[in-house]
């Protein structure tokens, strides 16, 4: 990397961007190089991070992801990224299923990464790839992004006024019929609505009920052809009497509404998986505030640039999304699919 040192303790930049590298080469993979691309030009985070590599098992397909977003260097093997002193950040944006084992190979490497979710397949996954982090100093961020994005402080703004009294339920819903996506309903590769989706509803509630334990969860789920969960509807009990129930679905269009209702009122959050505005009610469904979300590049650059940031202060998490909020939804989400009967082969 030009104009940049390396922190010989950790083999990551103190000076110049932050080298990121694309592990994988799928849909979302495009999402992220377009993200980079666009902070690349943008002054805010210019000097922050630059799109350095793509590594893919087909060389064909590297090279032509790398040229279609003009990426200086691509692999035909993971093996040779890991191999590239250069690289500082890696995002892996590959199944479920590889996200631990990639995680902990690309850290054992000298690299930190930013993991797209769900974090991994379960909570004994996440452990590994947390205590790998923490045995080699490298920077691990689950790549929720709802968790990084402005309207995450303007909901907790509009609660902590006390406008809405104190909350008492919460509801959150996502869903998309994406039964096409060979992975998304392959048990092997960690299939099924709740990783996938359901984990969005999830985050909602939890960062409303700001990680508060649950006392007691009831759930259901149909199941796809393949066994993996097609549908699920869980309801989470927590010790204080909040009521929370989340939605998810991998064979419908959900209204993607995310409401936390209080004693005086209500707030109805439009697409709670990229909100795109925040309605405030009172007790009479009057409305009260309208809340606009700031423009942004694509919405991932919030996690991008907390990870890289974290990274040039050698931190090892961010404050975002901690490791032991990634865990606690990995735990709940194990905890769901056990009252399922949902294991997934080699677990």
């Amino acid at each position: 990397m030009s104009n940049a040192t390396t922190d010989t303790m950790s083999g990551t930049t103190t000076d110049g961007p932050i080298a990121v590298a694309i592990l994988g080469a799928g849909r979302i993979a495009h999402s992220m190089a377009a993200t980079v691309r666009a902070m690349m030009a943008d002054p805010r985070y210019s000097r922050l991070v630059s799109l350095y590599a793509v590594a893919s098992r087909d060389d064909d397909r590297a090279r032509e992801f790398a040229d279609r977003y003009s990426i200086p260097v691509s692999y035909g093997s993971y093996d040779d990224l890991l191999a590239d002193p250069r690289v500082d950040l890696v995002y892996i944006a590959t199944p479920h299923s590889l996200h631990a084992e990639q995680s902990i190979m690309c850290m054992r490497a000298g690299k930190a990464v930013l993991v797209e979710k769900a974090f991994t397949v379960n909570a004994d996954q996440a452990r590994d790839v947390i205590a790998a982090s923490r045995d080699t100093g490298m920077t691990c961020v689950e790549a929720i992004w709802t968790r990084f994005m402005p309207s995450r402080g303007i909901i907790d703004g509009v609660i902590s006024s006390g406008v809405i009294g104190e909350v008492q339920s919460i509801e959150a819903n996502l869903g998309y019929p994406t039964t096409g996506k060979a992975r998304l309903t392959d048990p092997r590769l960690a299939g099924g609505a709740l990783l996938d989706v359901g984990v969005y509803p999830l985050n909602f509630i939890d960062m409303v009920m700001g990680g508060r334990p649950v006392a007691r969860i009831d759930t259901t789920m149909s199941a796809y052809s393949t066994g993996v969960d097609a549908q699920n509807s869980m309801t989470l009990w927590y010790e204080d009497g909040t009521m929370a129930a989340a939605t998810s679905s991998m064979t419908s269009v959900t209204d993607r509404i995310g409401s936390v209702r209080g004693t005086d009122g209500y707030i109805l959050c439009r697409n709670i998986n990229n909100v795109e505005s925040i309605e405030v009610f009172d007790g009479s469904h009057q409305l009260v505030s309208t809340h606009a979300i700031p423009a942004q590049l694509t919405g991932y650059e919030y996690e991008v640039a907390s990870t890289a940031t974290a990274l040039r202060a050698h931190a090892i998490e961010c404050p975002e999304m901690p490791h032991a909020d990634t865990l606690r939804m990995m735990e709940l989400m194990d905890d769901i699919r056990e009252r399922w009967g949902l294991r997934y082969p080699g677990e």
